[in-house]
């Protein structure tokens, strides 16, 4: 079977058309600068050992998937004859409300419901939406399946996901925790218990490091707490984003620097984080060699980054009553050693022992971390979010699955 996998951004659009059953990628790519000056398309085939970035106009996203379209079906660097080897398509929904706690069949009811959350997302569900139409018209009578960021938190309890705001605000505006990045902590954290022999019983603490970084507590398989909040915004301190802070203190700086909600919303999601502190980057890489050349703003921005993640290590291992494995994946988690190894220093109480040796050393894939005699295994898991999305997508199309 053959799953096209579309995440599509406002002005972006990320493809993948994947095998769900081997997980082998037949092709991927990205179509950036969308209705944009200056777009571009990026087209890999694995197998054929092909890759190419070309310029091309794309006013619309259908001008885009047009150029992935070709691109796939290209009688001599792509990977089907025709559309008609596609046999389902997956799109990556980032909010779903409390309308959804799994992937589902897009119906006319389907895409009502996701468009009634676009308020609590309006950058990326309406973006989704668009992706999904522009599929079902250049594709049409191909199912198409919304997999949803929000839904793996789904089990959390209510004493989690609840904002001690006055209840109606809940009831009336659906103002609570739903977290993102589920689809990660879904993965990396199935992986985690397969490698642990899929016990009946665990407590996993889960960390998805990236320019964008969540954390999950998940027990027994199920997420009983996250780190992103209403929006993405809450939690840990990011690339752009100021993560948890005091309420009081958004309105303070507001004030006093006269600024307008949309610029206050900016100002702590695209001028915050590690940019904020370290002043020169967002990128994590560029804050260690800041570090390593003796920068004491990106000292400090490392310094928070870590302080934050070992925080939430604390309270997830107190709420589940103990912790079996810790995991790190996404850019950050997948390759900065030192970062790790600064997070998990101290956590000895814990029964946390970090091998430095096997840490330091450059290895893809899924690697134990941790030393023999540690009572907490640490794994390195390469998150496959797309690998997800394709098989949720096989599993509801095939009839195997939800």
């Amino acid at each position: 079977m053959k799953v096209l996998v579309i995440n599509c951004g406002s002005s972006s659009l990320k493809y993948q058309l994947i095998n769900p059953v081997e997980g082998e990628v037949f092709a991927k790519g990205l179509c950036e600068r969308i209705g944009i000056e200056g777009s571009k398309m990026e087209y890999e085939a694995p197998a054929k050992s092909w890759e190419t970035k070309t310029t091309s106009p794309m006013p619309t996203h259908k001008e885009a998937l047009e150029l992935v379209i070709a691109a796939i079906t290209d009688p001599e660097h792509g990977v089907i004859g025709s559309c008609d080897e596609i046999e389902a398509i997956g799109h990556r929904v980032v909010h779903g409300g409390e309308d959804f706690s799994g992937s589902v069949l897009v119906t006319a009811e389907v895409l009502a419901a996701i468009e009634k959350n676009n308020d609590l997302a309006p950058l990326h569900n309406p973006a989704n939406l668009l992706g999904i139409r522009t599929c079902m018209d250049l594709m049409p009578g191909k199912p198409n399946v919304a997999v949803f960021d929000t839904a793996f938190h789904q089990t959390m309890p209510s004493d989690a996901y609840m904002y001690a705001l006055p209840y109606e605000d809940y009831k009336e505006l659906k103002v609570r925790k739903y977290g993102f990045h589920g689809t990660s902590h879904f993965f990396v954290s199935t992986t985690m218990r397969e490698i642990m022999g899929n016990p009946a019983h665990s407590k996993i603490v889960v960390c998805h490091l990236g320019n964008g970084a969540s954390m999950s507590a998940v027990k027994d398989g199920k997420s009983v707490d996250t780190s992103m909040g209403l929006t993405p915004l809450q939690g840990l301190m990011m690339g752009t984003r100021c993560g948890d802070i005091d309420p009081a203190a958004v309105l303070f700086v507001k004030n006093k620097r006269n600024l307008t909600d949309a610029q206050m919303d900016d100002r702590m999601n695209k001028k915050s984080g590690i940019l904020g502190i370290f002043g020169v980057s967002s990128d994590c890489r560029d804050m260690e060699d800041g570090v390593n050349a003796g920068n004491e703003r990106a000292k400090l921005a490392e310094n928070m980054f870590c302080y934050r993640i070992k925080s939430y290590i604390g309270a997830y291992a107190a709420i589940m009553g103990g912790v079996d494995a810790i995991c790190f994946a996404g850019g950050i988690g997948e390759n900065a050693a030192g970062i790790r190894a600064k997070i998990l220093e101290g956590l000895d109480f814990l029964g946390v022992k970090l091998d430095p040796e096997v840490n330091g050393k450059r290895q893809k894939g899924n690697v134990k971390l941790s030393a023999a005699d540690s009572r907490v295994l640490v794994y390195k898991i390469a998150t496959n979010e797309e690998l997800i999305i394709a098989k949720d997508t096989y599993g509801i199309v095939s009839g195997s699955g939800k």
